[in-house]
């Protein structure tokens, strides 16, 4: 099953699960240091909430659509590449404390939008930690943090 995904950067964390823990009726599929994210069945959702600066408001990172399979990401690169979409691919890239193949494109308006599979998990043992100083693998929402505008992804490193 393919689904949608919307990245949030968020000043409160821990508010923003309670609230979106509430709005969906479901608990976090992944709660890291800096970092949750929610698989939502209905509507087929994947909401990842990345810790931003202390009171800034919470606003867009990227968009993507999770898909099953390495594959499908294959097939999502050929065919956008196909389109004329400019691509950049990315495999076996950790980040967001999951092992990611992946492939960016972006929006007329400047949004990045990523096509991706889960290939594995990383660092299950911070799983429920909210420190933000036991954070390796990116999961402190550094792998996101725009360069050069509010919505523009770092190309150089992989996210979410």
């Amino acid at each position: 099953m393919s689904r949608v995904q919307l990245a949030l950067r968020v000043a409160d964390l821990d508010a923003a699960v309670d609230f979106y823990a509430r709005l969906f009726d479901a608990l976090p599929a992944k709660r890291r240091p800096g970092y949750a994210n929610f698989a939502i069945a209905e509507p087929p959702l994947k909401l990842v909430l990345l810790q931003g600066a202390p009171g800034e408001a919470t606003r867009m990172d990227h968009l993507g659509v999770e898909v099953p399979s390495g594959d499908e990401v294959t097939a999502a690169t050929a065919r956008l590449a196909g389109a004329g979409l400019a691509t950049r691919v990315e495999e076996s890239t950790t980040c967001c404390y999951a092992v990611q193949d992946k492939v960016w494109v972006t929006g007329p308006g400047g949004e990045p939008w990523e096509v991706y599979t889960v290939t594995g998990d990383a660092r299950s043992d911070l799983e429920g930690t909210t420190d933000l100083g036991l954070s390796a693998v990116a999961g402190d929402g550094t792998c996101c943090t725009p360069e050069g505008s509010d919505t523009d992804v770092r190309l150089a490193a992989a996210c979410c």
